[in-house]
């Protein structure tokens, strides 16, 4: 006799689910989880994933949403990540980055289950790296602001929340979405010269690995966790090794400073994540060869030179 098929029926709702993260949390969780994922602009249509259309600036739609669904779970990751953008427009994307995650916790505290929120390196000014938990946030730009006002916000609402501190994620976009390496592998195709910055350095993840650490703190629920890959790289040092991994022989990189540009948001030099917390949970992200490599090999007959 064939063994049946368990079927899930813990419910994990995530939001932005179209986005580029929440596109790669999905594969991670759906053999636990039923999952329920909402989109705004862009529709997402994944197997055996529930798509659900919802405006979370609308705390009335938002209530709806929970009442109807009734999650045992949710991973908030819909914000509007644009530095540049939150700069010239902070009313606009203060209700995303803010007020949206501010009510949801609230309706996760009424129902008693664990909620996720996922902020970001950029609420560090980037002096003193690298950053665990226990350093003080210190923004430089309008979303770093807006990542720790939610932060602070969200604890007041639901101390139970975990947050999850995200680094410069990359990988595979999914249909709707993009991640900062499609433009520079787009380039480097066409022969275009890439200008890369040397005074800014982070801790590239890959978004399957962001989705590894993101389940492992749904599990240990830490209060609050940083997600970030093992090494700090500038963009430059980061084309140079995606230039390798995909074989592009001379490709056209160009040294320059963020510091000499005249950039709407201001951007730290270092927000180089310290990690040893999460390893010490169970985290252990590839390093960015191997999941360049990974990509490479995915895409292979896309990605040609």
């Amino acid at each position: 006799m064939a063994e049946s098929k368990q079927i899930p029926v813990k419910r994990l709702l995530i939001t932005g689910a179209s986005g580029f993260l929440g596109w790669n949390i999905i594969p991670a969780v759906k053999s636990e989880w039923a999952v329920l994922g909402t989109f705004l602009a862009h529709p997402v249509d994944i197997p055996d994933v529930t798509p659900i259309h919802v405006n979370l600036t609308n705390f009335r739609d938002l209530k709806e949403l929970f009442d109807l669904v009734r999650p045992d779970a949710v991973i908030h990751t819909a914000a509007i990540s644009d530095i540049n953008f939150c700069q010239k427009n902070r009313a606009e994307t203060h209700e995303i980055n803010v007020e949206a995650p501010l009510n949801i916790a609230g309706l996760c505290s009424d129902l008693g289950i664990p909620y996720l929120f996922t902020s970001s390196d950029l609420i560090f000014d980037g002096l003193n790296p690298p950053y665990s938990e226990d350093d003080e946030p210190s923004p430089l730009s309008a979303y770093g602001e807006q990542k720790v006002l939610a932060e602070l916000g969200i604890r007041e609402r639901y101390p139970k929340t975990v947050i999850c501190r995200m680094s410069l994620m990359f990988g595979d976009p999914g249909p709707t979405a993009t991640s900062f390496i499609q433009p520079l592998i787009g380039a480097l195709k066409s022969g275009e010269t890439l200008n890369l910055f040397i005074d800014e350095y982070r801790s590239p993840l890959s978004g399957r690995n962001a989705a590894e650490g993101l389940m492992i703190s749904l599990e240990k629920l830490p209060t609050v966790i940083h997600l970030g890959g093992l090494r700090s790289v500038s963009r430059y040092e980061f084309g140079l090794i995606l230039a390798e991994v995909f074989g592009f022989r001379r490709p056209k990189l160009n040294p320059c400073r963020q510091k000499d540009l005249d950039l709407p948001g201001p951007r730290p030099p270092d927000v180089s994540f310290d990690c040893s917390k999460a390893i010490a949970l169970g985290f252990q992200p590839n390093s960015i060869t191997e999941e360049l490599e990974y990509l490479r090999d995915m895409w292979e007959g896309i990605v040609q030179n």
